[in-house]
This record gives structure tokens, sequence and C-alpha cells, in this order.
């Protein structure tokens, strides 16, 4: 094998390099473990009664486990990243315009996460802030450099030391505000629709949920790779949601990393927050390593460190000028995760995957795409939920005029041939 495809870059995962159940939830918990979901609770949790935000997280982390569940269930089962996916769903080329959206979108997120990170802990210890931005930025930079190693080790410290740190200041909230009784008791001082909620809940991560096949085809089984990502998404980013939301409750914040400076849990808020941070980041640049290494066939260890120098630089300009941006972008995620879904089990159920590529721009998805990112924007109700649905439909359609068109080419081009026979 090629050194510089250590991660399998462009082709399928072999089943000797695949990993156990622990090492995949590891890192999968380590994906979702993110202070952004956290903080997103907290904003339902100012918003929403404790028994009413129970029920959209959830209601929500169910329906994105579903998701990145039919995502991990393909990735297993093939041994392909989200990108060769794409490529086989979108064509050669095609596949470019995912891959770069997927990617981009990484490198952003990853910026945003380091000033997410220094920020606060800049304000409370004094240091300058561009200062700790670099040094974490390029920390987490030399530590994604190592790929799925590193991810898996991340993960395995990273996960029990936030649950136990987070769990504590979630138990002291509780505790403030009068116990189990005094929460569901809160009455939030203003309100959201549930609809409205329920697209935050799954929009907060299912653009980063799409990239599950990155890391889930590294399992042993399509039954490990599921399980993994179902306890992730489902359970673990609930359990985020609840550390930020209890905050909220109890002390009127959404950032839980000023809850936990207001309870004076100063050492451990800043644990708590650069793990959180960390894992998601380092998952973050090796996913935008493997998209850009689609896209431009250059090492992927290379452009992890470029993508790292880029999103540290621009970390604090991120910050405070591209999360809306990056938010709005978002919404075009869905739809690839969409086709791939459609593809794998409607269109290549029977054949399968070949090595090769039979056309540079499949226009199906293209089109479908557009339209499920159409339907998202303008359809009412759920915009995440309207983006699957719509995008499914809208290939499967496509996928069916696009074959009875081939098939009466066929039938012209068969009667051509047979006239022009006859005449000679």
């Amino acid at each position: 094998m090629n050194k510089q495809d250590q991660e399998f870059a462009w082709q399928a995962v072999p089943k000797s390099k695949r990993k156990h159940f622990l090492k995949t939830l590891a890192v999968m918990l380590g994906f979702t473990f993110f202070s952004a979901s956290m903080l997103a609770g907290g904003n339902l949790g100012i918003q929403l009664s404790f028994a009413q935000f129970i029920g959209v997280v959830l209601t929500g982390n169910f329906i994105l486990g579903l998701y990145t569940g039919a995502l991990a269930h393909i990735a297993a089962k093939t041994g392909l990243s989200t990108h060769l996916l794409a490529k086989h769903a979108f064509g050669e080329k095609g596949s470019y315009l995912p891959s770069f959206l997927l990617a981009f979108t990484q490198v952003g997120w990853f910026g945003v996460g380091v000033a997410m990170f220094a920020v606060p802990v800049a304000q409370v210890l004094d240091i300058n802030v561009y200062v700790l931005t670099i040094v974490f930025g390029l920390a987490m930079t030399a530590s994604a450099i190592f790929g799925i190693k590193s991810l898996v080790i991340l993960g395995f410290v990273a996960v029990p030391a936030i649950a136990i740190l987070g769990g504590f200041s979630v138990l002291k909230g509780v505790s403030d505000i009068g116990g189990i009784q005094g929460l569901f008791g809160y009455e939030p001082t203003s309100t959201m629709a549930i609809t409205i909620a329920l697209a935050i809940c799954i929009g907060s991560f299912i653009s980063g949920g799409t990239l599950t096949p990155d890391f889930a085809r590294f399992a042993k089984s399509s039954k490990q790779a599921v399980s993994a990502t179902m306890i992730a998404f489902f359970l673990g980013n609930s359990l985020m949601f609840l550390f930020g939301a209890v905050g909220a409750m109890v002390y009127g914040l959404a950032e839980v990393s000023e809850v936990m400076f207001l309870q004076g849990l100063i050492v451990p808020a800043i644990i708590v927050l650069g793990l959180n941070i960390w894992t998601t980041n380092d998952n973050a640049l090796y996913a935008s390593g493997l998209g850009f290494a689609h896209i431009t066939k250059w090492p992927k260890k290379v452009l992890v460190i470029i993508n790292g120098l880029i999103g540290t630089v621009f970390a604090m300009w991120m910050y405070t000028h591209f999360v809306g941006f990056l938010t709005v972008l978002g919404v075009a995620i869905p739809s690839i995760g969409a086709i791939l879904i459609a593809d794998y089990f409607f269109v290549k159920r029977k054949t399968g995957y070949n090595n090769a590529v039979s056309k540079s721009v499949h226009w199906s998805a293209m089109v479908s795409w557009a339209g499920g990112v159409a339907t998202a924007q303008l359809a009412p109700g759920i915009a995440p939920l309207n983006a699957l649905i719509g995008t499914i439909v809208l290939y499967l359609v496509c996928i069916k005029l696009s074959r009875k068109f081939e098939k009466k080419k066929d039938l012209v081009i068969g009667y051509d041939y047979s006239k022009r026979d006859v005449a000679q």
C-alpha cells in the first residue's frame, strides 16, 4: 500500500485494518462531544420547559441517529469514505462539489472551535487571546496529523473526562435549582415553537453527521458501526444538550464554560472545554483532509496541516464573522447524505460499487441535491427533515426518468442501425 494512503483516502478500508467496537465508539463519541451542541442545548433550555426539552432532544437526536446510522451501515459494508461514496453517486468530477462543501465547512468549524476555546479561557486566565489561539490551533493540528489512531486515543481520554466533569457540573446545577422537581418546575421566560426547536436540534450536527462514513468505515461490521454511531448521536449528543440546558435553566447562561466558571469550576471548565473542542476539531481536520485529498490527489497529511494552519490563522475572524455563513452553508450538506443513502439502498442495492465510475458527472444527483436544498429553504416544517426527504424523493424520480431516457435512447439507436443495415 502507498505510504501516502495510510488513511485510505482513495480506496476502501480492507477488513484487516478494521477497528473493534470500543475504538469506533470512542471516535464517534469524541466527534459528537462538542461545545456547540452544549450551546445549542443552552439556547433550547432558555426557551423550553424541561419536559419539552427532553422530548425535543430525544426526538431530534433519534432522527440524527437514524440518518447517521444509515451512513455508518453503508460505510461499514463498503469500506468507503464519504467522498468515495460521493464519487459513485455524483460522478468522478461531480463528487468534487460535495467534497468541497464538506471539507470547506469542516475547516471553518475547526477555526470557530479554536476561538470558542481561546476566547473564554483567555478572559478568565488573563492571557492574550491570539497567543492562546495559535498554541491551541497548532496543538490540535499536530495531533490530527496521525489520523484515525490519534482520534481513537483522544476519544478514550476525552470522552470519560468530559462525561465526569460535565456530569458534576450538571448535578451541582440540579442541586442549586432544588433537585429534579425544581428542574421540571422551571418556566422559561420566552418560548420557542417545537418545530423550530427540533430544527435546531437536528441541524446542530447534521452537517458533521454527513461525514460519518469517514470514521465508521473502520468498523469491523455494520452492526458495530451502526451501534457506535447511534450511541454517539442519540445518547452522546443528547448528553451534550443536557449539559448546556441545565446551566441555562439554572443560571441563565447558554455557554457551559461560563456556567462552570460561575460554579467555581475553573480548571474543570478549561479541561472540559478544551477536550470537547479538541476531539471534534481533530475529526473535522481529518475529514477536511480526506475531502481535499479526493479533489487534489495530494497526501491527506499535507492537507491536514494546511487546513489546520488556515483554520488557526483565521480562527478569530471566523468566530466573529463566519458562524452565520457556516450555518447557512450547513443547509446544503444534508442533501449530500440523502443522496448517498438513496444511491446505496435503492440504486446500488443489486449492482454494488465497482472501482470504475461510469460518468464524469451524474446529473440526477446534482439536480436532486439542488432541489433538496431548495426544499429545505422553501417548504414549511423542519428544514433538515425537508432536505432529507425531498432529496431522496427527487433522486429516485430523477434516476427513474434517467433510466427511461437511456432505454428510449437505446431503442432509437437500435432502430437507426437496423434501418441502415437494410438500406445497405
